[in-house]
């Protein structure tokens, strides 16, 4: 494949981008582009996101503010791990095989087998850690952050995550995705929708970090 020939600028953008997603799962916003470079509105960013677009590196999906996605050849040109999205079936490469969780019953295990509702065969590469299972996302509480309903959020199993990065979370009885938070005033569970409000984590709560999305597979079926 052909080196793509990137402006220093369009080069400095695509891997504040990528460093945006290995850290914290997401992509930024154009205002949070313009913040970081100095730029005077977040219309300079959007010149240039569609300039990486139209040379084919990144995706820009319209209505949301966090509506990049980084093309398959952005992390091989550019050897800079990230956040990706990928779409299913893939056949040829298959090394993982992971199970797909659906709607968790309330206070059972995630990965319990009464949950799992089939099996997919992915390739390890495509994501930034490995990831123990898929989880069926439910709702439009991260469209923000580009994770959809039905999409398919790539899962590693931990209890520990850093402060803003994007995880399954269990709080009393529930199972939710959302973006970790931490302050001198406690934990909060962030949405990625103006529609959705913050989960507040009360001391009495029952709270556990459950895994951390390391992907993301848009389910086609």
């Amino acid at each position: 494949m052909d080196t793509i020939k990137l402006t220093a600028r369009q080069q400095q953008i695509l891997e504040l981008i990528q460093t945006a997603l290995h850290n914290t799962g997401a992509p930024p916003t154009r205002a949070e582009i313009a913040a970081e470079l100095g730029f005077k509105s977040a219309n300079a960013a959007e010149e240039h996101l569609q300039a990486l677009a139209r040379k084919g590196v990144i995706q820009l999906v319209s209505g949301t503010s966090r509506g990049i996605r980084l093309k398959n050849h952005a992390t091989d040109n550019f050897s800079q791990p990230g956040f990706k999205q990928f779409q299913l079936p893939i056949q040829a490469l298959a090394q993982l095989c992971l199970p797909l969780v659906g709607r968790v019953a309330a206070g059972s295990p995630v990965l319990a087998q009464e949950h799992i509702e089939q099996t997919y065969n992915v390739e390890a590469s495509l994501f930034s850690q490995q990831p123990d299972y898929l989880l069926k996302v439910k709702g439009l509480s991260m469209r923000d952050a580009g994770i959809m309903d039905g999409d398919l959020l790539a899962v590693k199993t931990t209890r520990e995550a850093r402060n803003g990065q994007i995880v399954v979370a269990r709080i009393g009885e529930e199972v939710t995705v959302k973006r970790l938070q931490k302050t001198a005033q406690g934990i909060s569970l962030l949405p990625e929708n103006p529609d959705f409000s913050p989960i507040r984590v009360q001391a009495c709560d029952i709270f556990e970090i459950e895994g951390l999305a390391v992907g993301l597979i848009r389910n086609q079926f």
